[in-house]
């Protein structure tokens, strides 16, 4: 019988939809001789042995843990004894420190504990005192000791304090050491500069040279100068304060001072150690030497040197704050602009400082680039005027936009440091051989220009730079209405008081008027609507009229302000003159006989006639 033939399967349409194959093996992988091949020399799967591995106890796992632990403990103390000499000592004093430094433990027995521990210390001394453990028990010890254990520490120490010096825990123990400030500097002698140089050994001159007098210091500074300086150390007095006075003095070379001078404080400024008042007047009194016509290029290598962040970490010194100082007056359009730009984010720490507040009151007198400085100091300053206000050091910036470089409120030793010039960088002219040398003997023999006359350092007028910088940047705006928050506490603080009284006068020159009239306006209200508070026996505060400070301040208003004199009468003292005719408050009252608002003295007189010939009321 034929096999029956296949039919051929109908196309029927085809649907949007494929169906899976699940029978078809057209997507098995085809097997050859050379897969089977593979897959029988292949190693037979086997499961993980924990999922099939017999159970442990939990208890016998955890005492296993713990052997190991001791195990390792013992192999990490057995390693630190190899390394460490004094190591079982350590392990003691650091038991005994535990004791000795809790607060609630009597006198008696922490001198007990710190004898014993100096007891076991002895001889050993300088070797422990670098270990971080020992360093602390030494500085306990050292603290809490009696004055002749100290001592014995002191004389074990003495050998290795230069050592000691550049150790990172050591150099605690060094600056806690230091009560014969004189025998100290003797042991650093030869070693200042080297030391200087040391991240952490910089920290023992500096500290040296913070606690000694002006011959030790000085003693410090002449190893920076020269070597042989060094040698002839005993003819320069104390009156010898500038390296140019020692020079003339002792016929020195400028040149080889320059020589030596570079080379000791080129890698200081390589390496960043610019916090140290030390350095600062090492630099200063570089300059002082560089004050002359031939070396004016060496001078100005320094100052773009320094310019940037670089001077921002050293303002902080008064000699620092010199040097920032001379960097701003004598410094190019270029450098300016980056010493202000490197100011940026610091210029509220650096308003607070006592000294650094004197950079930015060079700033706002020198540099014309007014937008710059809106944009970076006026902005900073503008976030937290309020804080700024009773704080004297940034008091002084608003008040040298108020009224510039005024002996009022400015330091003789402020004034001195805003009047510093470079002579040689001063004069813009070119000078020929003779004047030259007549310039050099003048730095010779002055050395700094210390007129009290302040010159502007830039090209722009003066009033149109505080004008630019006050009134057009919107910080003279924001500083009204600070004030008309604070009146009360800026009149009762002492130095608030003087920031105040130039607001409501408008300021040196009239600079706050007429452009901000209607504000100054509101000032005096918020100032008279305090005063005429009622007096009270018993009150928190002295009342503005009582008060030692603001009654002084307002009757120089009234004498000084006649749109203040007319609104404080209308508000707080009209018809109620009765209540302060006595005390601190009757100065304010008699200010108005003598003010220059007619009107006001005119209604003064008549309502305080009577208490005049009662007698209540002296007007002499």
């Amino acid at each position: 019988m034929a096999p029956t033939p296949l039919k051929r399967k109908r196309d029927g349409p085809k649907s949007n939809t494929k169906k899976p194959n699940f029978t078809s093996d057209s997507k098995k992988p085809k097997l050859n001789a050379s897969s089977v091949k593979d897959n029988l020399t292949k190693k037979p799967f086997k499961f993980p042995k924990k999922d099939f591995a017999p159970s442990v106890k939990k208890d016998e796992t955890e005492v296993s843990k713990k052997v190991q632990r001791i195990r390792s403990k013992e192999l990490a103390e057995a390693r630190k004894k190899k390394r460490k000499k004094h190591y079982s000592l350590e392990q003691e004093l650091a038991l005994l420190w535990e004791k000795m430094r809790r607060r609630n433990i009597a006198k008696n027995d922490r001198s007990m504990l710190v004898s014993e521990a100096l007891k076991k210390m002895k001889g050993k001394i300088s070797e422990i005192a670098s270990s971080h453990v020992s360093s602390r028990v030494l500085q306990t010890c050292v603290k809490h000791c009696s004055q002749e254990e100290r001592n014995a520490v002191f004389v074990e120490l003495r050998p290795n304090f230069i050592a000691m010096s550049t150790n990172t825990y050591a150099v605690h123990l060094v600056t806690k050491m230091l009560d014969n400030v004189a025998e100290f500097i003797s042991s650093l002698h030869g070693h200042v500069a080297s030391l200087l140089r040391h991240m952490v050994g910089s920290l023992v001159v500096e500290h040296v040279y913070n606690l000694g007098n002006a011959t030790q210091k000085q003693a410090l500074l002449v190893e920076l100068y020269s070597p042989e300086l060094q040698l002839f150390k005993d003819m320069v007095t104390v009156k010898e304060t500038r390296l140019v006075d020692i020079i003339s003095k002792l016929k020195l070379q400028k040149s080889s001072v320059i020589r030596h001078m570079t080379s000791v404080l080129q890698p200081i400024l390589e390496k960043g150690i610019l916090d140290h008042s030390i350095v600062h007047r090492a630099i200063l009194d570089c300059l002082y030497i560089l004050l002359n016509p031939i070396l004016q290029t060496s001078a100005a290598d320094i100052i773009q040197q320094l310019s940037g962040l670089d001077l921002v970490r050293m303002i902080h010194t008064n000699d620092g704050s010199r040097l920032g100082i001379l960097c701003v007056k004598h410094g190019s359009a270029k450098e300016r602009k980056k010493i202000i730009k490197g100011m940026k984010s610091h210029v509220q720490k650096i308003a607070q400082d006592k000294f650094g507040s004197i950079v930015l009151v060079c700033i706002f007198s020198v540099v014309d680039d007014t937008k710059l400085v809106s944009k970076i100091i006026i902005r900073e300053l503008e976030s937290n005027l309020k804080e700024l206000l009773l704080q004297q050091s940034g008091q002084r910036l608003i008040l040298q936009l108020l009224h510039p470089n005024s002996t009022r409120y400015l330091t003789p030793n402020d004034i001195t440091s805003l009047g510093l010039s470079v002579p040689s960088l001063s004069n813009k002219g070119e000078l020929n051989d003779g004047e030259a040398a007549e310039e050099e003997k003048k730095d010779e023999g002055d050395g700094v220009n210390t007129s009290i006359q302040l010159s502007e350092g830039g090209k722009k007028d003066s009033f149109k730079r505080r004008q630019e910088l006050l009134v057009n940047s919107g910080l003279a705006e924001k500083l009204i209405d600070a004030c008309c928050e604070m009146a009360g506490d800026l009149l009762r603080s002492k130095s608030g008081k003087d920031v105040i009284y130039e607001v409501v006068t408008g300021g040196a020159d009239g600079i706050l008027h007429p452009t901000l009239d209607e504000k100054l306006s509101l000032l005096y209200e918020a100032i008279a609507s305090l005063a005429s508070e009622p007096k009270v026996d018993e009150q928190k505060e002295e009342h503005l009229l009582e008060q030692f400070h603001s009654s002084r301040t307002l009757r120089k208003l009234v004498l000084d302000s006649p749109e203040f004199a007319s609104t404080l009468w209308e508000i707080a003292l009209k018809g109620k003159i009765a209540d302060w005719v006595k005390g601190h408050s009757s100065k304010v009252v008699k200010a108005f006989l003598e003010t220059s608002n007619s009107t006001v003295k005119e209604l003064a007189k008549k309502e305080l006639q009577p208490f005049v010939k009662n007698g209540d009321l002296s007007v002499e």
